[in-house]
């Protein structure tokens, strides 16, 4: 498993602590990295993934509602939520990372941490994010 996957697992592990403990950002992030140590590469990646996802969040929150067939983001897993969230980040904002590599990264992440079917979910909302991106 290469730098850039463990990075986007962690990023999610954070984006996940973050909204279900409702403390300050940078405290979970602090509170994380005492807990796992990252190659420096790795965690850099992963902070950049987790703010700009938290900087961008009302964003790509409508972005997601937009295309959210019959599902509130409220009603969607927490994993699921993140996952989504951190993958439209790097859709809208990362032009450099191909789409599908985040395609495909989302789904193989959501395939460890979700349910039974939320790679599909997953990859359903973000092919028509990604749509949107073009």
């Amino acid at each position: 498993m290469g730098t850039r996957r463990k990075s986007r697992e962690s990023a999610l592990k954070i984006l996940y602590a973050f909204e279900i403990s409702n403390d300050p950002l940078e405290e979970v992030i602090q509170a994380f990295w005492e807990s796992f140590e990252p190659d420096q590469e790795g965690r850099e990646f992963a902070d950049f993934l987790v703010r700009g996802t938290v900087q961008n969040l009302q964003e790509i929150d409508k972005a997601i509602i937009a295309v959210s067939i019959h599902w509130k983001l409220t009603r969607m897993a927490c994993v699921d939520r993140n996952l989504l969230r951190m993958a439209a980040y790097e859709l809208y904002h990362m032009k450099e990372v191909p789409k599908r590599v985040t395609l495909n990264e989302a789904i193989e992440i959501a395939r460890i941490y979700g349910t039974e079917d939320s790679w599909a979910f997953i990859n359903g909302i973000l092919d028509r994010l990604a749509g949107d991106r073009e």
